[in-house]
This record gives structure tokens, C-alpha cells and sequence, in this order.
């Protein structure tokens, strides 16, 4: 049944014009009008959206002018921009991308290619395998913070990524309409990344170039302020898919705890009959106490992510046969 639902009836008349390429956007007037140019001379067809996020520098008139479609988000941050673009925007592929000019629109084709031939339901553009966003990008804390936070995900959820942190991906029509965006800022990326794992979609990575941003274009993601939260969606999204590994590793530190607090007290009572430390053998009991509660806790939301989970394959089920009824019409 999948391998129909997003294909055209005609395979042979496949065109861009079931693509929309998305850029959320914030100051670029530098690089806005050279990134629309391009994405419409290689997706001829295809159209091209810029939400401007309440630029002060003329951003939304460059992109109008060369043939972009604009629209307006005023909740700042990128997540929120990206939200608004799921709801707006319908089409039966999607090319999201910064306009800074970092990424190149003739790695597009080959970012769509894997979604064409239903192979992949989010394609990743892996900057790091080539060695192009090392060379480029001089920021050390950035290559380590994508590092980081691939490491984190392959030891949380078993899937390595080659690149996290890229804003260059395109993904299918049935992924972008289920897919619930919470971030508010830059971790969208690692929210998109988790989401497709943790659901289970289909995920295809292509190496693409990256070049550093042009001279007069100013970046506005902070490495410690924007890592942290990334750090902390990370976190977050763990608690809210996997309750039970992180309520039961929980448990299972305070349990090893309090017995390393307890069996002194038991060796002593054992050997004497008393118990002089009082306070100890408390701590001991609260500790084992908490790490047994931490664990019905995990056990409790697992149940709760997994009637979740299946709730939402009904309604990914959903989404797959309502564009099947479309394609039939």
C-alpha cells in the first residue's frame, strides 16, 4: 500500500510541481534573493516559500521580488516557523532548507530522489561525511555539539546519524502531516531527527557541500545558549518515547545507591543487634523506596507511550489511505 501513496498516477510525469520548498528565514537579505533564484532554476516548477520571522532588513521584499512565496510568522524562533509551515503548506514533497546560502540547491534533486522512488520518507543532507562543513565552518563548539548530540541518539535510540544538526532535509507529504512539532527554536532539527526514528519512518541520508555563510551574513544561532536547549529536547523527548529506559536507569542508580548506604547498617545490626546510625539506614530505606517508585512510574508511562504509538500508526493509516482516496479522484 505505501509504496503508491505518494507517486503520481503517471510515474512517467513526475514534475516538481508537487514540491514545495520551504525556507524559514530571519535577516538574510544578503543571501535570501541568490538561495530563491536557485531553488527555482533547479526545481523548475516547484514552489518556493520564505517565512520571514520579523526581519528588520527588508528580507520578505527581496524573496516577494524574485518570485517567492512570502508569509509572515510572528512567533519568534525557528520551530515556530517551521510549525506554521506544516500547517499552511500542502504538497506531496517538501525541501526545507535555511536561506543563508549554505546549502546548494542542485543537491536538492538528489535529497527528492530517494522520496520519488519511495525509498525514504526523510532524507537528511549529511554535511559531515565529505568533510565540506569542517572545512568551511571554523566554529570547533559546533562540529562538537553535532557530534554530541549523535552520540546521543545512537546510545538512546540505537540510529546513527551521519548529521543532526543540518536544516537542509526533505521528507514526504504523509510524514509533514503527522508530524507534531513542539520546538520552539533551532532544536527542530534534532526533533525532526528523533521523531523519524522513534516512529519508525524510513530515513535516507545524502552527502551534500556545504559552504560557510558569505561575507556580511551574520549567524544567529548561539553555541552554548541553543546546544543547551538542544540538550534539553533531547532529554525531553527521551522521557516522553522511552519512559521506561530512563525511569528504570533512574531506579536503578537509586536502588544501588541506598544499598550501598544500607548494607553497612545490616552488616552492623547483624554482628551486634543494633543500629547506631539511624539517619544512614534511613537514607537507605528512602533511597531504595525512590528508585521502586521511579520504576512503577517508567512502567506506568510505557504503557501509556505505547497505547500513544499505536494511536498515532492509526492515524498515520489515516493519512495513507485519505491521499489514496485523492490520487483515485
Amino acid at each position: 500500500m505505501a509504496s503508491t501513496i505518494n507517486e503520481p498516477k503517471d510515474k512517467t510525469a513526475l514534475t516538481y510541481e508537487e514540491v514545495a520548498v520551504i525556507i524559514p528565514c530571519y535577516n538574510e537579505a544578503v543571501t535570501i534573493a541568490k538561495v530563491v533564484d536557485d531553488f527555482i532554476a533547479t526545481l523548475p516548477g516547484a514552489r518556493v516559500f520564505v517565512y520571514d520571522n520579523n526581519s528588520t532588513d527588508g528580507t520578505a521584499d527581496i524573496a516577494r521580488e524574485h518570485g517567492a512565496i512570502v508569509k509572515h510568522e510572528r512567533r519568534q524562533g525557528k520551530g515556530n516557523v517551521v510549525r506554521q509551515m506544516m500547517r499552511d503548506i500542502d504538497a506531496n514533497y517538501y525541501v526545507m532548507v535555511d536561506g543563508d546560502d549554505t546549502y546548494p540547491a542542485k543537491a536538492a534533486r538528489a535529497l527528492l530522489e530517494p522520496l520519488f522512488s519511495d525509498e525514504a520518507d526523510m532524507v537528511v543532507g549529511d554535511r559531515l561525511s565529505n568533510g565540506s562543513y569542517g572545512d568551511e565552518n571554523g566554529r570547533a563548539f559546533h562540529g562538537f555539539g553535532n557530534d554530541l548530540v549523535r552520540m546521543l541518539i545512537k546510545w538512546i535510540y540505537g540510529f546513527k546519524f551521519s548529521d543532526v544538526m543540518t536544516g537542509y532535509r526533505a521528507y514526504n507529504r504523509t510524514f509533514a502531516m503527522t508530524m507534531p512539532v513542539t520546538s520552539h527554536g533551532f532544536e527542530i532539527e534534532t526533533e525532526l531527527s528523533i521523531h523519524a526514528v522513534d516512529k519508525g519512518w524510513r530515513i535516507a541520508e545524502v552527502p551534500i557541500d556545504y559552504r560557510d555563510r558569505p561575507e556580511g551574513s551574520v549567524s544567529k544561532l548561539s553555541t552554548f545558549s541553543d546546544g543547551w536547549k538542544v540538550l534539553k529536547t533531547i532529554l525531553s523527548l527521551f522521557k516522553d518515547y522511552r519512559p521506561l529506559a530512563l525511569f528504570g536507569w533512574l531506579s536503578l542508580l537509586l536502588v544501588v545507591a541506598g544499598l550501598i548506604a544500607g548494607l553497612p547498617v545490616v552488616a552492623e545490626f547483624a554482628a551486634t543487634g543494633l543500629v547506631p546510625r539511624i539517619p544512614t539506614a534511613l537514607l537507605a530505606v528512602a533511597l531504595v523506596l525512590c528508585g521502586l517508585l521511579s520504576l512503577v512510574c517508567g512502567l506506568v508511562l510505557d504503557t501509556v507511550v505505547k497505547g500513544n504509538r499505536k494511536s498515532y500508526e492509526l492515524t498515520v493509516l489515516q493519512e495513507y489511505r485519505r491521499q489514496q482516496e485523492q490520487h483515485r479522484k
